[in-house]
């Protein structure tokens, strides 16, 4: 077997390394149950370690490649290696305690992404949205919110959008449905300064940002918003993130994840170019 290094991410080193144990698991033809018995755990966390959603130990993962019958010493300290590494803290570890735990794989993943493709409905999507904009949004969605929590909950997604002009930025693809461009949020220069914000942002090389316009009318996006991650690493399958009140979806099996591509295919030929889009943002400037 050939180890893969990961390009960054504790949370998709963590993905890595389970896909890869369970590889292993398989290959030998042991059984997850008996997986946990070898390392005094239950199936279950067998089945969260492959799926990368829970921290490893040093200890487990040594009594699992022993089990598998990995024996050579590189191999098994590429693996080793990856665990300490996919125990390492990200920076927003430091965003706890504005930070729900469901909502912090995400931005692990977000992380570590080559491609990110958006459908937003409601509002623009996080990555995309300007200062006040998200002032706005936290501030109407979470009333009781202290000045000190929305100043904080700001900074969070202000440090995301790092993420697009740092280092190996991944490309977002964006479709906004017209709705969200529509819909009056924190007040006319609000809504204006986010528009222009929309036309600016569009400019960089890894940033394509598409409009559903209201004129097509139904479209393929009907069961609502959603995100798919792609990864630079070939052995990590595409994750499909569905966000809901309180906690989140992260589905990665081919059937599920195939459906939300052929949707987001067809949104993208659906709704309007590149170039049209900004065209349609220049004239709701002048609208407003």
């Amino acid at each position: 077997m050939t180890t893969v290094q990961p390009s960054g991410g504790s949370m998709v080193r963590r993905i890595l390394l389970g896909s890869q144990l369970r590889r292993l698991r398989e290959g030998r033809g042991i059984t997850r149950e008996d997986a946990g018995y070898a390392i005094r755990a239950s199936e279950s966390k067998i089945s969260r370690m492959e799926l990368g959603r829970v921290s490893f130990k040093e200890r487990d993962v040594a009594d699992l490649l022993s089990l598998y019958g990995v024996t050579d010493t590189g191999e098994r300290e590429a693996l080793l290696g990856l665990v300490r590494e996919a125990n390492k803290s990200g920076w927003w570890h430091s965003f706890n305690d504005v930070l729900p735990n469901w909502f912090q794989t995400y931005v692990g993943l977000e992380e570590a992404a080559a491609l990110i493709r958006t459908y937003e409905v409601q509002f623009i999507p996080g990555l995309l949205q300007s200062e006040e904009y998200a002032r706005a949004i936290f501030a109407q969605t979470r009333p009781v919110i202290s000045e000190e929590e929305l100043e904080r909950r700001l900074g969070l997604r202000m440090r995301r959008q790092k993420l697009l002009t740092e280092g190996q930025s991944p490309r977002l693809w964006a479709v906004i449905d017209e709705a969200a461009l529509r819909r009056p949020v924190g007040g006319p220069e609000v809504m204006r300064a986010q528009v222009q914000y929309l036309i600016d942002v569009a400019e960089q090389t890894n940033v394509v940002i598409q409009v559903m316009p209201f004129r097509f009318g139904m479209h393929a996006g009907e069961s609502g918003a959603f995100s798919i991650l792609r990864f630079p690493e070939q052995d990590l399958a595409d994750v499909v993130y569905l966000e809901q009140l309180t906690s989140a979806l992260y589905l990665d099996k081919r059937d599920d994840v195939d459906a939300y591509v052929q949707v987001m295919e067809r949104l993208c030929v659906d709704s309007l170019t590149p170039d049209r889009t900004i065209d349609l943002l220049t004239a709701i400037l002048a609208e407003r």
